[in-house]
């Protein structure tokens, strides 16, 4: 087929999405995808694939929402089906992740659980393997944050969760998957920008983070003896229902001011990083942490 001599325009990268101030809104955790304004992009329009994932499986944790369900669109759009998990309180917007996947052709399984649970993460892989005959890629993407201003006020249990949902769960569900997956498989970790340069209001989440930049590099080394790529994402501010339900009104009016762009990212602007991760495209990448943060530049 002849190639089109018609030219995209191109696109101011700082002005392609909205910028703060935003309108304060707060949201109880975990939030609700459907609140946030401005509206967050998966990618349900603004992304187009062209066949980069095509007839593989994913399972991805967190995919309710946010990076998570616009990972889950993009992947869909390139050809992979879909597996992921959810908690019970997030089983509105799991919906609409399903509705996202199948409008493109592709299947989409929710599950609903705990991935701070070793014998949970053990059956999302066992029902993807079921679901779908195999298991080509792994995003550990679920992830617990919340702010305080002051360390003495963080809970025992919110500590304890931030570190089972984030760093036990990729643990898990790495330990479980890797048996299941074949030479070319890929594990992807969400870290974050907190792994390199920590809020002081995030301390334990920016703590697991830091933690998933270790593992991602011990697990690239032990996974490539199969032949299986491991790699890490870690975004910036990223506008995410995580963002309103878990920081001050005040902080969400300016949120993503700080970058380079002088707003945060879409969903959608992270979920291409984990498309090229997942390709063949990037069959020679393997350890690294794709930094996605707007110009803030920590690594």
């Amino acid at each position: 087929m002849p190639h089109s001599n018609e030219r995209k325009p191109l696109q101011d990268p700082r002005e392609r999405f909205s910028k703060p101030p935003f309108p304060e809104q707060q949201q109880p955790a975990p939030g609700n995808t459907g609140d946030l304004n401005p509206p967050a992009d998966h990618g349900e329009t603004s992304y187009t694939g062209c066949g980069r994932l095509q007839g593989r499986a994913a399972l991805i944790t967190g995919a309710d929402s946010g990076i998570g369900r616009a990972v889950a669109v993009c992947f869909a759009k390139e050809g992979a089906d879909v597996l992921f998990a959810y908690l019970p309180e997030e089983r509105a917007d799991a919906e609409k992740t399903v509705r996202a996947v199948q409008s493109t052709g592709r299947r989409a399984i929710p599950v609903e659980g705990d991935i701070r649970q070793k014998s949970f993460c053990k059956q999302l892989v066992e029902r993807t393997v079921r679901e779908f005959g195999q298991l080509d890629i792994l995003v550990n993407n679920a992830a617990f944050q919340r702010t305080y201003d002051k360390l003495e006020d963080i809970p025992e249990d919110e500590f304890d969760a931030a570190f089972r949902t984030n760093v036990y769960g990729t643990f898990f569900l790495t330990q479980a998957a890797l048996p299941n997956m074949k030479p070319g498989g890929v594990i992807l970790n969400t870290c974050s920008i907190e792994s390199y340069t920590p809020a002081d209001s995030l301390a334990p989440y920016a703590a697991t983070k830091a933690a998933l930049v270790s593992l991602t590099k011990s697990f690239s080394k032990l996974a490539m003896e199969k032949g299986i790529r491991v790699n890490g994402v870690a975004p910036g501010p990223v506008w995410t229902p995580l963002i309103p339900s878990t920081m001050p009104a005040e902080k969400v009016k300016k949120f993503g001011e700080n970058t380079a762009f002088k707003r945060p990212a879409m969903p959608v602007e992270q979920a291409a990083v984990f498309v090229f991760l997942a390709s063949d495209d990037a069959s020679y990448v393997t350890g690294e942490i794709y930094g996605a943060t707007g110009g803030r530049m920590p690594y």
